[in-house]
């Protein structure tokens, strides 16, 4: 059964604004009480925030679907929706965030670092809020907005300042469990650890945390074994760890080839070579162990490595690399830049910028209108309310919206799309004047709608021509 999960794809959605409410005061002897809609409450969001106790992805594994509550619709006596209850999702520390192409959102280190992974929709207007001096008594109210839905991927990189890494069976195991309180699954097999283990060392005044990734072999940059998965639980570290088997039963394998092919992995699966790098030269307790590290030792060293000798069953040479390791991690910690308070820098828009675009798509033969405004003006809109629509137009007329099309060369009965493409609201165009309160008819409706169109009322008035001109001769021949 899985109980270690370092990569997951998560389905998130936000919960949706809660609509607004169209409503009238009525109160006895009150006639004209005014509207009292209330807000809709916002909806949910779908959080991500960094939990110690939290060491694996298994919970979105086994539950990749997280949506958090939406918000309530608003009610009349101006009473507001209640707000959607955000969903707040543990992950582990060093949990990295990214869309379904690959680009990073976030990179989550530190206890209690928060990423919105869905924001929730905001609540609709009710008419109370939309009254104005033009428009005194609205018959209609906002639609709460739809919460954002997506798929990220996460992928868990193990927070360590040192890692272990090695063929299987290299003794990565053992060595984590004397060198710290760690109690890993050590046995004779290969490919006994699955996941990466994690363990604190104490060696003087520096306290540092160390990896042992499960075994590699040649070929794990493409996959092969489990180095692909696990790969990635190094980058973090300050500095990696080559433990040799200098007693292996491999007739076919010596300590130097495998440093070799270890090494040659580490660079095909890239941004590790700036790290330092230490040599272990395990299992020395048995006789060959000790022969065969005194014959390469000195090889290793000439190539540039800092080699030490150990044996992690008979508890040798600990010590001399525990410290070793200390100080390489201290030096690592001092060269970092002091980290400083996260600035809050605010870039607003520029005070010509429309904000939306306005552009003809001659294969569809539509113009097509693209905006964070109109966009949400369009969720926003009761369809079903020739008022909504009414107040629709104004607000696109406001906004420039109207302009920008004559000037791409629209003309009335030209259809225009608002929004994206595979999900866009499309009307023909009819140029539009802004109305005052006294154009308005009763709640709810807009008599500009049922204006007839151009085309329509050329129609009428041709038709009524002939209609004239038949009654004329009617008249001059009786018979």
């Amino acid at each position: 059964m899985t109980t270690f999960v370092d990569r997951v794809e998560l389905h998130v959605a936000a919960g949706n604004g809660g609509h607004g409410c169209a409503s009238v005061h009525r109160e006895k002897f009150k006639p004209l009480g005014g509207p009292d809609g209330g807000n809709g409450g916002r909806g949910g969001d779908v959080i991500l925030v960094v939990d110690q106790s939290v060491t694996t992805l298994l919970d979105y594994h086994h539950s990749p679907h997280r949506k958090a509550t939406n918000g309530q619709p608003g009610a009349g006596d101006n009473r507001t929706g209640k707000e959607g209850q955000d969903l707040i999702l543990p992950v582990p520390d060093g949990t990295v965030v990214l869309d379904k192409d690959g680009n990073v959102l976030a990179d989550l280190v530190g206890q209690g670092t928060t990423f919105i992974a869905g924001q929730g929709g905001r609540g609709g207007l009710g008419n109370a809020a939309l009254a104005s001096a033009r428009r005194k008594a609205p018959g209609f109210a906002l639609l709460g907005e739809p919460g954002e839905a997506r798929d990220v991927i996460m992928e868990l990189k193990t927070v360590a300042d040192v890692a272990l890494v090695g063929y299987p069976s290299a003794g990565k195991s053992s060595l984590i469990s004397v060198l710290s309180a760690a109690k890993p699954k050590i046995a004779d097999y290969p490919f006994t650890t699955l996941v990466p283990n994690l363990g604190v060392v104490t060696a003087g005044s520096t306290v540092y945390t160390i990896a042992d990734v499960p075994g590699l072999i040649p070929g794990a940059s493409q996959g092969k074994g489990l180095g692909l998965e696990f790969l990635r639980h190094v980058e973090r570290c300050s500095v990696l760890v080559h433990v040799l088997d200098t007693a292996t039963l491999e007739s076919d394998r010596d300590p130097v080839s495998d440093l070799d092919v270890i090494e040659a992995e580490l660079k095909q699966y890239g941004g590790l070579d700036d790290r330092p790098r230490i040599v272990v030269l395990n299992k020395i307790d048995i006789p060959d162990g000790q022969d065969l590290a005194d014959m390469i030792r000195g090889d290793l060293e000439q190539r540039g490595y800092q080699v030490f000798e150990v044996s992690a069953v008979a508890r040798t040479g600990l010590k001399e690399l525990s410290f070793a390791l200390a100080k390489i991690v201290a030096e690592a910690r001092a060269a970092k830049p002091v980290e400083e308070a996260t600035r809050i820098v605010i870039r607003p828009k520029a005070v010509d910028d429309a904000g939306f675009t306005v552009t003809y798509d001659e294969a569809a033969e539509v113009y097509r209108v693209r905006g964070e405004k109109p966009e949400r003006w369009i969720r926003q809109t009761d369809f079903n309310n020739d008022e909504a629509v009414g107040y629709l137009a104004d607000r696109l007329s406001r906004l420039g919206v109207e302009d920008q099309l004559m000037k791409a060369g629209a003309r009335a009965g030209d259809a225009v799309a608002i929004g994206p493409e595979d999900n866009a609201v499309v009307f023909d165009w009819e140029p539009t004047m802004m109305a005052g309160a006294e154009m308005l008819g009763r709640r709810g409706e807009d008599h500009r709608l049922e204006a007839p169109r151009p085309a329509a009322q050329r129609r009428r008035d041709r038709e009524a021509e002939r209609d004239e001109a038949q009654q004329e001769f009617d008249e001059f021949n009786p018979f």
